[in-house]
């Protein structure tokens, strides 16, 4: 049985009725004190479980609705390490890092994350810390850790996801007091030189007809702007293709709980020290070839 309320007449002349359905139960039952009615089934309403029950999901419920997606199976998480400027060098970190880390999104939503976000509720108990390869180091707000053992813990198992997360690393590391044209923007020129190689990746996979995205971490709003400038005027055309590159740029907030990001964070750096050191990128990266596919370019 169904509870009708009286039709509503909108304003635009249309009549509608509104139907509650009936409170699900059971199993069939008779109203009560009415031997004339007969026993009546009422559909019982189906409710989502907290948990999937035999392996059955919300997903497979309904029938799958085909949908033309513009976007690439691929997306790109951005950070850097160092200083872009030019006049004042640090002499013992005097390079500009930029790091591309492709991820394929289906493994990076199901894999990826999950590993992160239940390896910080492991040692944090919760999962709103950013993990900040700085910070880390310094050993500074929530990684400062009770003991030297937990400490350890903790790094070998960080250590041991980013050696097992599946994704291409494309870097490009300047050499600031090599570079000769001091007029260059060490970050301009990295960046071009990492969406190239993007774009050979891209048509490799066949997404190049697609949009990729492109996460990076905002820096200022000046800083921001002259980014997108010089990061449209290359997707424009002004590349070594000579052709319309398919990438999108998102900024995200510093404060964004993003895993590609951080994960994006935490390689930066040790690529940029092995070049410092006089380390080849490719035995910097040995221990995770499987991983890293690292294009490098030392700009001078």
């Amino acid at each position: 049985m169904t509870n009708t309320t009286p039709p509503v007449r909108p304003a635009n002349g249309r009549v509608i009725t509104l139907t509650a359905p009936a409170a699900s139960i059971d199993e069939e039952t008779s109203a009560p004190g009415c031997s004339a009615c007969e026993p009546a089934t009422r559909q019982v309403a189906r409710q989502l479980p907290l948990f999937p029950l035999d392996g059955e999901t919300i997903a497979s419920r309904s029938e799958p609705v085909p949908l033309e997606n513009p976007f690439s199976k691929y997306v790109v998480y951005v950070d850097e390490s160092g200083d872009h400027g030019l006049e004042k060098i640090d002499g013992n970190y005097p390079v500009f890092v930029l790091a591309f880390c492709i991820f394929h999104k289906a493994h990076y939503a199901q894999q990826v994350v999950s590993t992160i976000e239940s390896f910080k509720f492991k040692h944090f108990g919760h999962d709103l810390v950013v993990l900040h390869e700085t910070d880390i180091r310094k050993e500074k707000g929530g990684f400062r850790f009770s003991s030297r053992l937990h400490r350890e813990a903790f790094l070998g198992e960080l250590t041991s996801i980013i050696d097992t997360s599946n994704f291409i690393l494309i870097s490009s590391v300047i050499d600031k007091i090599r570079l000769r044209d001091r007029r260059t923007n060490p970050y301009h020129m990295a960046l071009g030189f990492c969406l190239e190689t993007l774009y050979e990746f891209i048509e490799e996979k066949q997404q190049h007809d697609a949009t990729t995205h492109i996460v990076v971490e905002c820096r200022g709003k000046k800083e921001d702007a002259e980014l997108e400038l010089e990061f449209r005027r290359i997707c424009a055309g002004d590349n070594k293709f000579g052709k319309v590159l398919p990438f999108e740029i998102v900024f995200a907030d510093k404060k964004t709980n993003s895993s590609g990001l951080q994960l994006a964070d935490l390689v930066a750096r040790p690529i940029g020290l092995s070049v410092v050191k006089k380390i080849s990128q490719t035995e910097h990266l040995t221990f995770s070839k499987a991983n890293f596919s690292a294009p490098e370019a030392v700009c001078t």
